[in-house]
């Protein structure tokens, strides 16, 4: 039985494609389906009653937590949560491997690692009861994109009775379209398998080249890269593939995807936990804090922050609106995010392009430029009246008072 998690939350150096919206807020900690990503998976591991200490390991600073670690506390009981900041970036692998003592600190005969960057349903309870069916010393959660997106990620090969066989990160040929899904169990025989890797890569170190690249680190591990695929040929990998909803969260665009497979998720367990109402199509969230005019018309797929508030009708579908915002009357959002403080004028139409629920992509093509399909107004925009705004990237405290399309503002 599991008993302890690890959530490997990355660092402020790294998630550029999350920009802008990483400008004024960590990935981890954006806000989708009215809660931070972190909290989602924080919900997920209260349901595993033996799991009594959960530790976030990356290289952010250590405030960029401390309100969120304060939350956390008082809402999760059953656990505690640390922060523990790496002294530079030591991948997903290196970071558990450097902290690996407060890891294996009591003894857990189980751990969980998981990526912060994944929306999905977080299956646990089933990936621990395959584990303890299999006697596996490691599990990995899998699921299944199309063939066009398994480069983009990890490929697993699995038999019959689901032992992991071969693993390819970023795969160049259709080998599987099983993919990694940014769960795992472990007992404590990962770190032999990671210092075996590290002892590795310091011998190879010696034979080549200094590089100036500081990617190159030879303290650097990833599991994805290094670790997997030594535990497939171990023989002690086994994949629990999950049927449900999956997404990961890298490009500023896939939080929209997110919020709306979580909102769907939430309205089919409790729909009473949603905001519900005349011209309320559900799954929608509007924070107790925010107003919405009765003649707006929202959702489906929309989550709407703190204070912000929706003027007479307007239209919000497939959006995710933060905290102070404002949407004047008569004024479309769809397929978009509004970021902290933004404004959109009367008459105006802030849009972005619908991503086909099976795709993992979050660009589109248009006039032959490869642009974001959702749009996004970074912290402070404002938008005036009666202008169009489609399919672009707007970066922090800019004023847009004509019609554009398919750029970044800057």
């Amino acid at each position: 039985m599991a008993e302890k998690a690890v959530i490997l939350v990355g660092g402020g150096t790294r998630g550029t494609r999350f920009r802008p919206l990483s400008l004024d807020i960590p990935k981890v900690l954006f806000p989708v389906a009215g809660k931070p990503m972190l909290s989602h998976i924080l919900v997920a591991i209260s349901k595993v009653s033996t799991v009594k200490e959960v530790l976030l390991i990356g290289f952010f600073d250590d405030y960029v937590f401390r309100d969120f670690l304060a939350d956390a506390s008082s809402e999760f009981t059953q656990f505690s949560v640390k922060y523990l900041r790496e002294y530079t970036a030591l991948g997903t692998a290196g970071g558990m491997y450097h902290f690996r003592d407060v890891v294996l600190r009591n003894d857990p005969k189980k751990f969980f690692v998981i990526h912060a960057d994944i929306c999905c349903s977080f299956p646990l309870l089933e990936i621990q009861e395959l584990a303890a069916e299999k006697q596996a010393g490691a599990v990995i959660m899998g699921t299944r994109v199309p063939y066009d997106d398994v480069r983009n990620f990890g490929a697993i090969v699995a038999d019959e009775k689901g032992a992991v066989v071969h693993y390819v990160q970023n795969p160049e040929s259709r080998i599987s379209n099983l993919i990694n899904g940014g769960i795992y169990l472990f007992d404590s025989s990962i770190f032999d398998v990671i210092r075996e890797a590290q002892k590795e890569k310091f011998e190879k170190s010696y034979e080549e080249p200094v590089s100036p690249n500081p990617d190159d680190n030879k303290q650097i591990l990833t599991l994805e890269q290094d670790i997997l695929g030594r535990l497939a040929e171990h023989g002690s990998l086994y994949v629990y593939e999950t049927k449900a909803f999956w997404r990961q969260i890298k490009a500023a665009g896939a939080a929209v995807a997110a919020n709306k497979l979580y909102l769907q998720s939430m309205y089919q367990r409790d729909p009473s936990c949603l905001t519900s109402g005349d011209n309320i199509v559900p799954p929608v969230y509007v924070d107790p804090t925010a107003f919405v005019d009765p003649t707006a018309k929202i959702g489906p797929y929309v989550s709407i922050g703190p204070r912000s508030r929706v003027g007479p009708g307007a239209r919000v579908k497939n959006a995710i609106v933060l905290e102070d915002c404002e949407i004047k009357r008569d004024s479309c959002t769809l397929n978009a995010i509004l970021a902290r403080g933004t404004r959109v004028g009367a008459w105006a139409r802030v849009e972005g392009t619908p991503i086909p629920d099976d795709s993992h992509d979050t660009t589109v093509v248009m006039n032959g430029l490869k642009v974001q399909a959702t749009t996004i107004l970074s912290t402070d925009v404002t938008v005036g009246d009666e202008v169009r705004v489609c399919n672009c990237v707007v970066l922090p405290h800019k004023e847009i008072k004509v019609d554009v399309n398919n750029e970044v503002i800057m």
